[in-house]
């Protein structure tokens, strides 16, 4: 059983071999669409898509397993380059890989801390370097997975990287308060959405129980759908468009967010 609608897109899904970004994965394969499943390496990613073309209502040949572990920047570009040689007309991008930010501060081979760069700036790095392939067709956009938690953050313009003063609760909400930020970029289509507090590995930043992922999943999938109308830079909880952070609704902290985004993944403005 497929749906019309997605049945000549190409959508690829960051971190889609657990939890909210598999079940979005497997949601949109029902759904007939072409799913491209991100995984940190091969191994994680060709597993995940086995799984998913087990499902009976799967065709097997509309997945593709793809790598890049996103605490090495390369091989972010790596990624890319791979989708824009052999995906050259991508629908939609959902930008849902992330980690909680461990207990001990970390910083990655790339200079960054992790967090900051697992889950915003290799995705925003990935958004640029896709940019030629992701479609200006109607119904094109990319759909970042955020948090409600955004709303306890703030970005550290001067210390990005909390080298001062690092608390992981703080480094990962900063991180998804630029992802927020981030989907308001005049260059791309692009909404954020809280997909509601589930049974993934991140419940434990909540300190609650939670939705099953694939309730979760469904939030996205819906902001997938060229049905769905979309609002750049508009902000969902769950199925709602509500308001962000006022810190993700001025135009100066895209701007800002870019230039600092840019100078600390290596691109040129």
């Amino acid at each position: 059983m497929t749906d019309s609608d997605f049945a000549a897109r190409t959508v690829l899904v960051t971190g889609a071999t657990t939890g909210i970004g598999h079940e979005t994965a497997r949601q949109l394969a029902e759904r007939g669409a072409t799913v491209l499943v991100h995984g940190r390496t091969a191994g994680e990613a060709q597993a995940a898509t086995d799984r998913i073309a087990a499902c009976a209502r799967v065709d097997p040949a509309r997945l593709c397993a793809c790598a890049a572990d996103f605490a090495r920047l390369e091989e972010v570009e790596h990624l890319a380059q791979r989708i824009l040689r052999e995906h050259p007309h991508l629908d939609v991008l959902v930008n849902n890989a992330a980690m909680a930010a461990p207990e001990r501060h970390t910083i990655t081979a790339d200079g960054n801390e992790i967090a900051f760069q697992v889950n915003f700036l290799a995705h925003y790095l990935l958004t640029n370097l896709l940019a030629p392939a992701l479609t200006s067709d109607p119904g094109g956009r990319v759909v970042n997975v955020s948090s409600s938690l955004h709303r306890t953050a703030s970005i550290q313009w001067s210390d990005p990287h909390r080298a001062r003063r690092y608390s992981r609760l703080a480094a990962y909400a900063q991180s998804q308060l630029a992802l927020t930020v981030f989907a308001a970029d005049p260059r791309v289509a692009a909404v954020s959405v809280h997909p509601g507090i589930c049974e993934t590995g991140l419940l434990h930043l909540y300190g609650i129980r939670g939705a099953s992922a694939a309730e979760g999943a469904a939030h996205v999938v819906r902001l997938c759908d060229p049905a769905s109308e979309i609002v750049n830079g508009a902000y969902y909880d769950r199925d709602r468009r509500v308001e962000p952070a006022p810190a993700a609704m001025e135009d100066r902290n895209v701007k800002r967010l870019n230039k600092l985004a840019d100078l600390l993944v290596g691109q040129t403005a």
